[in-house]
């Protein structure tokens, strides 16, 4: 089960964190109530022996989406996925900042209001970046990064341009999930070959709306989300990381094998594992072979 805590992010935005285990005994048979905005969980104490895991979903992704991989680790550990800003059930307000700063800043309040740093941060592309931009920002949040498929080279204003005219190409609204499954999966002009996961994963982002289904963010706050990192590089914040970081990549993923390497190099104390079969959305392509790649550096974390 999942249960919803929320926090308060920068600028007093809303963001739904979820909490996957068991809930806190309350002595009564009761579930426990909803967390008020702000306020730390409240099986906070009830976890305290349990190391905490942060986990950040990429663009257009949602704290759902990690949900298998939240499962199992919430036998070890606290494990809490968080909708990020726009994103999700997280608010999405139309003039709230969508900058690297913010998305940063959020996650450091919700590791702050949910008692669970110093964490081991678990991200996916965006997420990755702003699990090491915290990393190197708030080294006692942080006790160990997992970076799946993000790259630390600028992409370039190409990438951005290829972005906007993605998204006027999606055929939306979608009469059904199942159209939304066939789209993403087969017919997308991105997919090389046949892939049901990835149809799968954009068909949780989508929301029942009276005209058919539609994405439950606005693909013009994705790509706000996405300028304030595309044109730059990000190798100096990765250089400032000292925690223990995996470096995960799908073979047929968005990161190259030389660039994960490299990233290995930089990093102080860098780690490389890789994920066959699988392409950008690792975690959700090959959920086994994921949990094969991360366990033993997990393992070796908790028992540090």
């Amino acid at each position: 089960m999942a249960r919803r805590i929320d926090v308060t992010g920068a600028g007093g935005v809303r963001l739904a964190a979820w909490e996957f285990g068991d809930p806190p005994k309350t002595g009564r048979g009761h579930d426990p109530a909803p967390s008020a905005p702000g306020d730390p969980s409240p099986s906070a104490s009830g976890a305290g022996d349990l190391p905490g895991v942060l986990l950040l979903h990429g663009l257009m992704g949602r704290a759902s989406h990690w949900a298998p991989t939240a499962r199992w680790l919430s036998a070890r550990h606290r494990a809490v996925a968080l909708d990020q800003r726009g994103h999700g059930r997280s608010d999405k307000p139309p003039r709230a900042a969508y900058t690297r700063e913010a998305y940063v800043e959020d996650v450091e309040a919700a590791l702050e209001q949910l008692g669970l740093g110093p964490a081991v941060l678990i991200g996916h592309a965006m997420g990755a970046l702003t699990a090491w931009q915290l990393a190197a920002k708030r080294p006692d949040l942080v006790r160990g990064l997992i970076i799946c498929d993000m790259r630390a080279s600028a992409l370039g204003a190409a990438s951005q341009h290829t972005w906007t005219e993605w998204f006027r190409a999606w055929p939306v609204p979608f009469a059904t999930l199942a159209d939304v499954r066939k789209w993403f999966g087969e017919d997308d002009p991105w997919v090389e070959r046949p892939n049901p996961a990835r149809g799968e994963f954009y068909a949780e982002v989508m929301a029942e709306s009276p005209d058919g289904w539609r994405p439950v963010f606005e693909p013009e706050q994705m790509l706000r989300s996405r300028e304030t990192w595309v044109y730059d590089a990000h190798w100096e914040e990765l250089a400032q990381v000292r925690c223990p970081t995996l470096v995960v990549r799908g073979l047929d993923g968005e990161l190259g094998r030389a660039e994960a390497q490299e990233m290995v190099r930089v990093l102080p104390n860098g780690q490389y594992a890789e994920v066959a079969d699988a392409g950008h959305l690792v975690h959700y392509d090959q959920p086994e072979a994921w949990r094969t790649a991360i366990e033993p550096f997990l393992n070796a974390l908790r028992d540090a």
